[in-house]
């Protein structure tokens, strides 16, 4: 951190100064002298690009920022794997977590309980449903299943069949894209059925239903998925086993919005496989929660307002701060843009 970001922190703790002052950030790209920490921090999954993605880049923004960062651990997608984690990570002296809680409603008791011992969390990506993080760093999903919705809204001009590969709706990411994208249909575009489709996150499930969708409506030309790192791979597989991968612009092209902003969705983009996806920005998740959990462990706080790194912090309700972060509609108008997290990380 620089000198420069340590006294503006400095100036609006002690004056109470304005919003956009008090959330400054630009220190976290500069490092410390000092190390600060140890600092847990529990990857939620290895089986999605996405996350895979997020996972290389919190060693290196961590070495950024000054972070003596602990070993971290995977919960692979359970709950219980990481409540025992967290356990451990506390046990062996963290002084703040980051997490990625995929079910935000069972980690509330955790969360609780850390807060009594004084040990702050980050959560990454969720937000969890009780408990009171110090702050959550996510885009807003909701915008995603809007995007989408806008999105093959107008390129399907309103009419037609489009399947919805729902993600975990015990997770708040779930249900804020499939409520939004479902809510958007609804008062939009009305002559589109739409067809939800639970999938937990798993490829597997997805490119199932996907099969059994396309055999009762042979007429499908739509499909939102709601994760391209778990969903990619799978849907185009399925498509071109059943003759129903057609390059972009030609007749029977099957529209197709993700969202994750991978490079193997940039590369499906360029050949015509897919329309479009939402970035979401696995760089800067990594980025910001440990930037958050450095300020935590050095006593810092912050309000609602806009930030200096072109997010929002938000009040999302009874204290909670949340940094909603930009996530960008990528199209084949764009997709070469090299300030996309998805252009600068090996495929």
């Amino acid at each position: 951190m620089d000198k420069r970001s340590i006294l503006t922190v400095a100036v609006c703790v002690a004056l109470a100064g304005t919003l956009a002052a008090c959330n400054r950030g630009d220190a976290a790209g500069g490092g410390d002298s000092g190390s600060v920490g140890p600092i847990g921090v529990d990857f939620p999954r290895a089986d999605t690009d996405f996350w895979n993605s997020y996972n290389k880049y919190v060693p290196t923004m961590a070495k950024d920022l000054g972070i003596n960062l602990m070993t971290p651990t995977n919960s692979q997608n359970d709950i219980t794997k990481l409540v025992s984690n967290v356990q451990a990570l506390t046990a062996q002296g963290a002084k703040a977590i980051v997490m990625a809680p995929q079910d935000t409603g069972a980690i509330a008791s955790t969360i609780t309980q850390l807060n009594q011992q004084k040990i702050p969390v980050v959560t990454v990506d969720t937000r969890p449903d009780k408990g009171g993080a110090y702050m959550v760093v996510r885009a807003d999903n909701k915008a995603y299943g809007e995007k989408a919705c806008k999105y093959l809204g107008e390129k399907l001009q309103g009419k037609g069949k489009v399947v919805e590969f729902e993600g975990d709706l015990s997770s708040i990411n779930g249900r804020d894209r499939s409520e939004a994208f479902g809510d958007c249909m609804k008062q939009n575009y009305p002559g589109i059925t739409v067809l939800a489709e639970p999938t937990n996150w798993e490829g597997a499930k997805a490119s199932a239903a996907l099969q059994t969708d396309l055999t009762a409506n042979p007429d499908i030309n739509g499909i939102y998925m709601q994760a391209g790192g778990a969903f990619l791979a799978a849907t185009l597989q399925l498509l071109k086993s059943t003759n129903h991968l057609i390059p972009a612009g030609q007749p029977g092209h099957i529209t197709i919005v993700s969202n994750d902003g991978i490079p193997q969705e940039f590369d499906a983009i360029r050949q015509g496989q897919i329309d479009a996806t939402v970035s979401q920005p696995a760089d800067l998740y990594a980025k910001w929660a440990l930037f958050y959990a450095k300020a935590a462990v050095e006593g810092k706080t912050f309000k609602p307002g806009a930030t200096d790194h072109n997010s929002t912090i938000l009040d999302v309700g009874g204290g909670q701060l949340e940094d909603q972060l930009p996530a960008p509609l990528v199209t084949k108008d764009n997709v070469d843009d090299k300030s996309l997290w998805g252009n600068q990380v090996a495929k």
